[in-house]
């Protein structure tokens, strides 16, 4: 399961930042792109059972997924694909090539206050 070694990896960074904090962590932010296999339910779920008993249990966790990249080869600019339409936003060129894919990224932790 993918998701599990994702949440393993997450844990082991949150864990490490929360030692540094000397605060409990409540809630973690992801970003990564669409394209990215992961399951938001199942990776909220793996972190949730492989936290219990640690200083993270009980972490929310928000996952954002960034829109896939496209630059046209036509009129250069860049623009968030939509694959229903697969045109430039500014020109309407078909002809443009896929970027990269926004990989995954801890954005922020929340720690309690007070």
């Amino acid at each position: 399961m993918h998701e599990l070694s994702v949440a393993q990896n997450l844990l082991a960074t949150i864990s490490a930042e929360t030692a540094k904090q000397k605060s409990r962590p409540i809630r973690a932010k992801i970003s990564c792109g669409i394209l990215n296999a992961i399951n938001d339910e199942l990776l909220t779920e793996a972190l949730g059972a492989i936290s219990k008993g640690t200083s993270c249990e009980g972490i929310g966790l928000e996952i954002e997924h960034k829109p896939m990249r496209g630059l046209c080869k036509k009129c250069g600019q860049e623009f968030d694909v939509d694959f229903s339409k697969c045109c430039c936003a500014s020109c309407g060129s078909i002809d443009f090539k896929l970027l990269e894919d926004a990989p995954l990224i801890l954005e922020e932790i929340e720690f309690e206050t007070g």
